[in-house]
């Protein structure tokens, strides 16, 4: 019987390796030339193994940054209430966020105009990165009226949760009156943040939050790693 191809022995270790947990969701694989020395062929066999793993979905490669073990997507409702630890934690995931910024400054216009101020009023400003199992899955620039919400950066600084700052408010339910959704290319700092290469696809949200009176809490925006969400709305969302 003729011998297996080399590529395949090469294409089931690595598949082996990934199994076991050596490499897991979102990391990314050691370069063509390291494969190649490790298993002793040439690079075109093991681009040849790689391509087979993509091919069954277990990594895909990112232009310019390399091969990596496939992030299953997680499920992120867009509906009437958007809350991140909770979308996260109801898809089995982990949810973390890490703080990029809190600043008090004026208002730009679309800010200004979206949640219904004068030009140029304080607002607070508070962006973050967010993870999903470890892995980098948004960056979000969340905007408050800070006449409304005084104590907003204080209290997001107390307990990492929008939801938390608002309740510390008064303000105990808001929902989501709109959502836009736009795709867009990564800008290098994007990119770095999210651990993808610069131009790489990302989806964009820009969404309003209200109070049960339908006055405008919080105006964001929020850029995922396209290949590492599913965007969903329930029934009555659309």
């Amino acid at each position: 019987m003729a011998r297996p191809a080399l590529w395949t022995a090469i294409r089931d270790s690595i598949a082996h390796d990934i199994s076991r947990g050596q490499y897991g969701p979102g990391d990314r694989l050691p370069t063509e030339a390291q494969l190649a020395a490790r298993f002793g062929v040439n690079r075109h066999t093991v681009r040849r193994a790689l391509a087979a793993l993509a091919e069954a979905g277990t990594v895909h490669a990112r232009r310019g940054a390399g091969v990596f073990v496939q992030h299953r997507p997680t499920p992120y409702a867009i509906g009437r209430r958007v809350r991140f630890h909770q979308n996260l934690l109801a898809a089995g995931r982990v949810p973390e966020k890490t703080v990029l910024l809190l600043e008090t400054r004026a208002a730009g216009p679309a800010e200004a105009e979206a949640l219904g101020l004068a030009p140029e009023a304080p607002v607070h400003v508070y962006e973050a990165l967010s993870l999903s199992d470890g892995v980098p899955f948004s960056v979000s620039r969340s905007v408050f009226p800070a006449a409304r919400l005084p104590a907003m950066l204080d209290a997001l600084r107390e307990t990492g949760s929008v939801t938390a700052a608002f309740e510390a408010h008064g303000i105990d339910d808001y929902m989501r009156e709109r959502t836009e959704i736009t795709a867009k290319a990564a800008s290098p700092t994007m990119a770095a943040q999210l651990r993808l290469a610069p131009g790489a696809p990302v989806l964009r949200t820009v969404g309003v939050n209200v109070d049960g009176d339908g006055k405008p809490l919080e105006y964001g925006r929020t850029w995922f790693a396209a290949d590492r969400v599913a965007l969903t709305l329930g029934p009555g969302d659309a």
